[in-house]
């Protein structure tokens, strides 16, 4: 039998932006803005709930806008997933739980995704760090969004 906790990968991706924490933090808060820089090129999003607080939730939908090579976690097109924030430190730091909407238990479980948010002379590093990222999930494809939603990010708050 395999030892489950050896499958909990932890993927991560980091950008230097030039903005203030608060203002990426800010970007985090209003579900407007939120959903205009966080799909990955190649994908739109609509918010259907968004309540920004410690314990709050909302639920993203993600759909493909172009043929891709991977089915979506949901459906053919789209990604669902419901997320709750675990923690709020303003200018700082946001943690979240993800879980994806899906009838395939390769994308089931909670993923932690934590931004990490430090000042430097340049701006801001923003830091992602995805723990317990769902199998189904290849690496290639997950390291690809995440360095793509980081520069939507930057272009969003530069």
């Amino acid at each position: 039998m395999a030892n489950k906790s050896s499958n909990r990968r932890i993927d991560s991706a980091s950008k230097v932006i030039m903005a203030s924490p608060q203002t990426i933090y800010q970007a985090f808060l209003n579900p407007e803005s939120l959903v205009s820089w966080l799909p990955p090129k190649g994908m739109s999003g609509h918010i259907d709930m968004f309540d920004p607080r410690e314990g709050g939730t909302y639920k993203l939908i993600l759909k493909y806008e172009m043929d891709h090579s991977n089915p979506g976690k949901t459906t053919e097109n789209t990604d669902v997933a419901q997320g709750k924030f675990l923690e709020l430190v303003p200018d700082k730091r946001i943690v979240q739980s993800i879980k994806f909407d899906s009838e395939d238990p390769s994308f089931s479980g909670e993923m932690i995704q934590k931004w990490l948010l430090e000042p430097v002379s340049e701006g801001t590093k923003v830091t992602i760090v995805c723990e317990n990222v769902p199998e189904g999930i290849r690496k290639e494809d997950h390291d690809t969004g995440l360095g793509s939603t980081l520069e939507n990010l930057a272009i969003f708050t530069e």
